[in-house]
């Protein structure tokens, strides 16, 4: 496997760069940027209708995005540790605003979607400022640094759907991408007085760098088991969250783009509950295989209550859609929140690497999960799309038991 020698890396260290003010900008960057791959999907039932199209063509909007995010994530993260990053990050980010831009304006599905595409494809920057922080922190300050910037990544994740649509309910879906241009922009300037402009991290080239991309993926039976695990997580994530529009928008509930958006918020709650749990069984790493088993378990068991929600029950079909999104975001963030923690104990040298074959093959499940969920619910209705994200997570506890074996029995790296 090819691996990043000392000799590699350019001369100098950045380490202890970093001040509070450029980590708190970081953060609002990750917030603002990973916020682009999920506003369309409480907004898929109005973009459907503004444009003529019917629902299933218009979830294709959240695959294109996730589909063009996966091919960012392999194509270009891995450039991050060989080229200057600040115009990379920079000029990616002021890429992102004119596709949000084109996404305002599109007149049709095709070129929303191709719009949408390019947005997923240059949103890769969250990925890349994370290590780069990490390189420019000190040691004393790094576990601080990199876990303010995963709290701007998850506040972007969970406030976007709420966000899409307040200002959709307000404005229109097309005010949802112009703001987003708005603030992509904004940040853009603003990144670009406030990165340091070191040079490559690695004097590798192109070829070296995504042959040890390759490499690590081929070496490592347990990375590849939890990638698949989290692209089953993911894929479940994303075929309810680009379905329950059309559930909510419906006869049966009737909601308004502001009350979808502002039913996003369970999820929130549901994914934030997450975090205390994945921290304690992170600190017993003893726990993390029995433990990511259960949060599948209670994954696939969780659309129960989310098919009932579906059922003419009154105000007990919400109340039990309720509980089943708390419970079904809980288990997905918890089960990442694993995967990470043992994937990155696997080769702490090459971290970079790991996150590119973890994270691309996540959103690759994210892409599935919503065209599958969307074809389901076109032919079979919530029962279909219920029991299709379903699917997911019961192929995910085939993966996590024949992980068992790469795991168990290994002790978790030191670095």
């Amino acid at each position: 496997m090819t691996t990043p020698t000392r000799e590699q890396a350019t001369a100098g260290s950045s380490a202890g760069q970093l001040s509070p003010g450029l980590v708190r900008l970081m953060s609002v960057t990750c917030a603002v940027t990973v916020a682009n791959l999920y506003y369309a999907q409480p907004l898929l039932h109005s973009i459907g209708t503004s444009l003529h199209v019917s629902q299933g063509s218009a979830s294709l909007l959240v695959t294109a995005g996730q589909l063009g995010y996966a091919a960012g994530l392999l194509l270009i993260v891995p450039a991050g540790d060989i080229v200057r990053r600040r115009p990379l990050l920079t000029g990616l980010l002021a890429l992102c605003a004119v596709t949000l831009v084109g996404c305002s304006l599109a007149p049709n599905l095709l070129v929303l979607a191709v719009a949408a595409m390019l947005a997923g494809i240059t949103s890769v920057v969250v990925q890349m400022l994370v290590p780069y922080a990490a390189t420019m922190a000190s040691d004393a300050e790094r576990g601080k640094v990199i876990g303010t910037l995963m709290g701007g990544l998850l506040i972007g994740i969970l406030l976007s759907r709420t966000f899409a649509g307040v200002v959709a309910g307000l404005a229109g879906w097309r005010a949802v991408y112009a703001v987003a241009a708005v603030a992509m922009a904004l940040t853009t300037v603003m990144l670009r007085r406030a990165l340091p402009d070191h040079g490559p991290q690695l004097a590798i080239s192109y070829r070296a760098q995504l042959r040890g991309v390759l490499d690590v993926a081929l070496a490592e039976p347990a990375l590849r088991w939890r990638s698949l695990i989290a692209a089953c997580g993911f894929g479940s994530f994303a075929c309810f969250w680009t379905t329950v529009t059309f559930l909510l928008a419906g006869p049966q509930y009737g909601f308004s783009q502001l009350e979808i958006g502002l039913f996003a918020l369970v999820g929130a709650a549901g994914a934030v509950t997450s975090l205390a749990g994945g921290r304690a069984v992170d600190a017993r790493p003893a726990l993390r295989w029995p433990a990511s088993g259960v949060a599948l378990a209670l994954l696939a068991i969780s659309y129960l209550p989310i098919g009932l929600g579906g059922a003419q029950l009154g105000w007990v079909s919400l109340a039990l859609l309720v509980v089943g999104v708390l419970v079904m975001d809980a288990c997905v963030q918890g089960s990442h929140v694993i995967n990470q923690s043992i994937v990155y104990d696997l080769l702490p040298e090459a971290r970079s690497r790991l996150t590119t074959v973890y994270i691309t093959t996540m959103f690759a499940g994210g892409a599935l999960g919503s065209f599958a969920g969307a074809q389901a619910y076109q032919q079979w209705g919530w029962t279909g799309a219920t029991l299709t994200a379903a699917a997911f997570p019961v192929a995910g506890l085939v993966c996590w038991g024949a992980t068992r074996r790469h795991e168990v029995l290994r002790p978790a790296s030191p670095g």
